[in-house]
């Protein structure tokens, strides 16, 4: 191989490809540079918009044969900023996005690079829905990769239960189908065990009768009441159907945020939020706890679902930091030390994020998924986004300290999408007694570590 390439080289390469080859200066190039956490500023040598398989085999062909790295990017939600990668190749697949819906089957084909917004609207048209993101902008398949947390996990698996099928574009070049009956080691290092193993070209995801509405939403509180409703969350959720599907967020709407009751931006507030998978009627007397408080503002009622899906999106813009607990409940001494926490999150884009588990998640064990700490009760979820250079520090110490606060509570595993770049041994935590059988797996089909994704699975 050699290091530098040649304008013969990318000459043919841009032959090839039917999307496009892009360097720095070109518009396509800054927008792919363009990632949701700003603090990540990578420049790659080159980016290949990919709209065709053909395309990813191309581009992977001269990535080989001239000692370049690689990385995908789709969605660009990366919190660790491994859509990107410096003095490489980035195979942009933003252009794979089509999605084909099988109502008989219930089965939907969706292209490597969609988002979940376009599947929920795709699936919705025929009364169906799987596990997708809560955030609409994020890519379907590096969320499903990396397991997939969402509002429909506790009644229908995590996205990656859910995923029956992938097209995977090797390092090497070579073509796959990742099935039950198609190397079924690769479907399942897939479902949970992050994209380290190819390029996913398609995916074929499980879908279930859902809407088109649900009883959904959210029930705002000042902080002054978080104890009391944070202890009425973990009750509740320790005792419901796997239809309904909430989460604990502590926030503090800056002046002049949008989508909040006006008298109470700029306040510190706890919410809960989400859904009943299930009918309206059993959504709303399920609800009954959560309202029973007199929340300040109850924003609960009947929602189109994939309207939904859309509520939670992040904007782009922010510097980021996420780390995650998984949790074997919340105790009183835990509940103290999240609010007195909390109060430390500053006004604006931050959040720290309690997301309810248990139901079908919890029932999927180490022969279909390699994703461990499924008996989890709640995952503890700093998520924080501020836009200063200044104020890089104290967020981060901040998030880390939620998460040694909740250390004491841990069930020793840790939730893939929720962390940033931790390193081998939190990662390794994901897959607990898995990691092996993965790090098998990756070298059969990356034994050159050609994708070096945020599982890290070659530095485990």
């Amino acid at each position: 191989m050699t290091s530098m390439t040649d304008d013969t080289g990318v000459d043919e390469l841009r032959f090839r490809l039917h999307g496009g080859l892009h360097e720095p200066g070109d518009p396509s190039y800054d927008d792919t540079c363009t990632l949701f956490n700003t603090m990540i500023e990578r420049r790659p040598r080159y980016v290949a918009t990919c709209v065709s398989v053909d395309d990813v085999v191309a581009a992977l062909a001269f990535a080989r044969s001239h000692d370049l790295p690689v990385a995908v990017r789709a969605g660009g939600h990366s919190v660790a900023g491994l859509s990107l990668c410096d003095d490489g190749l980035v195979l942009d697949v933003r252009g794979m996005a089509d999605i084909e819906v099988d109502p008989e089957r219930r089965i939907a084909r969706i292209g490597g690079g969609a988002i979940w917004a376009d599947v929920d609207r795709a699936t919705q048209e025929h009364g169906l829905a799987t596990t997708g993101g809560r955030v609409s902008t994020t890519g379907v398949a590096g969320l499903t990769l990396g397991g997939g947390s969402g509002w429909l996990e506790r009644k229908h698996g995590l996205a990656c239960d859910n995923l029956v099928a992938a097209d995977v574009v090797t390092a090497d070049g070579e073509v796959l189908r990742a099935s039950e009956d198609e190397n079924p080691d690769l479907l399942w290092a897939l479902r949970g065990g992050g994209g380290s193993f190819g390029v996913v070209t398609a995916v074929e995801m499980r879908l279930h009768p859902l809407g088109p509405e649900v009883f959904s939403g959210i029930a705002l509180f000042t902080a002054d009441r978080a104890h009391e409703v944070l202890r009425t969350f973990r009750d509740v959720m320790n005792g419901a159907p796997e239809e309904l599907s909430l989460a604990c967020a502590f926030l503090h709407p800056p002046a002049g945020a949008e989508g909040f009751p006006p008298h109470l931006v700029g306040q510190e507030l706890v919410a809960v939020l989400g859904m009943w998978a299930g009918s309206l009627a059993d959504g709303e007397r399920a609800l009954e706890p959560i309202r029973a408080l007199g929340p300040d503002a109850d924003l609960f009622g009947p929602t189109p679902y994939a309207d939904f899906q859309c509520s939670l999106d992040d904007p782009p813009g922010f510097r980021n930091y996420w780390t995650a607990e998984s949790v074997t409940d919340l105790p009183e001494e835990a509940i103290e030390l999240i609010v007195t926490r909390a109060h430390e999150l500053s006004p604006g884009a931050s959040m720290l994020f309690i997301v309810a588990w248990g139901g079908a998640l919890a029932e999927v064990g180490a022969d279909t998924s390699p994703l461990a700490g499924r008996e989890a009760r709640f995952l503890v979820h700093p998520l924080l986004l501020w836009e200063q250079p200044a104020d890089d520090e104290r967020n981060i110490a901040l998030g880390r300290a939620f998460r040694s606060d909740m250390e004491p509570f841990s069930v020793g595993a840790t939730y893939p999408n929720f962390l940033g770049a931790e390193g081998g041994r939190r990662m390794r935590a994901a897959f607990g007694d898995s990691a092996e059988r993965l790090a098998a797996i990756k070298a059969a089909y990356d034994p050159t570590d050609v994708f070096r994704t945020h599982q890290a699975i070659a530095a485990i």
